[in-house]
């Protein structure tokens, strides 16, 4: 008989223990990386480089889908945009600039805004749940009196049978997000005015 009390309370525990992992919170710290190849315009030209974050909120969602649960995911400003601030310099870098974040007069420049990080809960089938993710980066280029400003998207639609741990989300979200700065950098518009 304590036996059997013995393996109740420890299915119990078990219970508990999975029920508190999926209602967790997770505080995810991102360093996503550029991975495609990026125009070489550059001839060694100083460019200001500068990263922000316009998000309205550093929740990007719930691992249960619930506008309700306590199970959020938080990507913080903090640690997500100086590793943006490293990539966009990189690839500034890559084309042949010399990436300062020191403002100067006449100096071409170069801002990456994250305008949207979302992680929605998609499609419910049986067995297999859905999540979405969406980054969405803006990039405005100046240069002597011009302005270029582009928008880059990436989605990804992820469906699983296990929710998704905080290690996974986080690949996830750094794949995303890599996607969307391989977008930006691969813009021709937006080298072809760094170089005037």
């Amino acid at each position: 008989m304590n036996r059997r009390h013995a393996l109740c309370a420890a299915a119990v525990l078990l219970a508990t223990a999975l029920l508190a992992g999926c209602a967790s919170p997770h505080y995810l710290q991102l360093n996503p990386q550029r991975s495609a190849a990026v125009p070489q315009t550059g001839s060694g030209q100083a460019v200001t480089v500068a990263a922000v974050d316009e998000r309205d909120s550093e929740v990007i969602g719930t691992r249960t889908g619930s506008a309700m649960s306590t199970a959020v995911i938080t990507v913080s400003a903090h640690e997500l945009i100086p590793n943006l601030q490293r990539e966009a310099e990189r690839a500034v870098r890559d084309m042949g600039f010399s990436p300062t974040t020191q403002p100067g007069s006449g100096r071409p420049g170069l801002t990456v805004t994250l305008l949207h990080l979302g992680y929605e809960r998609g499609e419910n089938r049986p067995v297999i749940d859905e999540a979405r993710l969406e980054a969405v980066l803006e990039v405005k280029v100046t240069n002597q009196g011009t302005t270029y400003t582009g928008t880059y998207t990436a989605r990804r639609t992820q469906s699983y049978a296990v929710r998704p741990g905080r290690d996974a989300n986080r690949r996830m979200l750094n794949d995303l997000i890599g996607d969307a700065l391989d977008r930006a950098f691969s813009d021709p518009e937006l080298a072809q005015l760094l170089a005037r």
